[in-house]
């Protein structure tokens, strides 16, 4: 193969290595030797690509962040342009919890390793909420061109439904129960419907 392309394997590799090592063995006593074993690289491959443990993790979850949000805006910008915003809410939720049970390592890595993993490992969670709240916004736009009886939210509320659903999601993630994740489906749902646009909170919400 071309260099640029073996390159990219190599890439490839080491990132999914670090992952599922870290998904393994928590970030604090995953290694460098254990990310290079794991890849089927050397230890100069690694280095070619990255200057250190930090460096490759924050860019293996970066770009797993970066395929979760790709995922829920394909899934919700394929939608009929007739949707109602409760089945486009349950569409985006449907997604992102379908993303988490085709990679249970990047779950377990996002949602319970990477708090722990320093300064700016929970800088870029920050800025991942944001991107979600970002999304929230642009739902209850929509939800309310639709639904003029849908209320006004303060900023904080785009927020706040991220919030909850990330400690939802950590829970179960944190349990081992990565099957009991499509579980939560119509929990999320229910819970922006009842902060974003007021809606009563009931099981099984469209």
């Amino acid at each position: 193969m071309p260099a640029a392309r073996v390159r990219a394997a190599q890439r490839e590799r080491i990132i999914r290595a670090i992952v599922a090592v870290v998904a393994e063995n928590g970030y604090a006593a995953a290694t460098i030797a254990d990310v290079v074993r794991n890849a089927k690289v050397s230890r100069a491959a690694f280095y070619a690509h990255f200057s250190d443990k930090e460096d490759c993790f924050l860019e293996a979850t970066q770009e797993g962040g970066r395929l979760m949000i790709g995922h829920i805006v394909a899934a919700t910008h394929g939608l009929a342009d007739d949707v109602s915003p409760e089945q486009a809410m349950r569409v985006a939720c449907r997604a992102l919890l379908e993303f988490l049970i085709a990679e249970p390592a990047f779950a377990q890595v996002f949602y319970v390793e990477m708090p722990g993993a320093g300064r700016v490992a929970r800088d870029r969670i920050d800025a991942s909420r944001h991107r979600f709240a970002h999304l929230n916004r642009a739902w209850h736009q929509r939800a309310r061109a639709v639904d003029p009886s849908c209320p006004q939210v303060p900023e904080h509320a785009y927020l706040a439904a991220v919030g909850a659903t990330t400690e939802l999601v950590r829970a179960t993630v944190h349990s081992g129960r990565f099957d009991a994740l499509a579980e939560l489906e119509d929990s999320l749902v229910a819970l922006h419907l009842a902060l974003l646009a007021a809606k009563a909170w009931t099981k099984g919400t469209p």
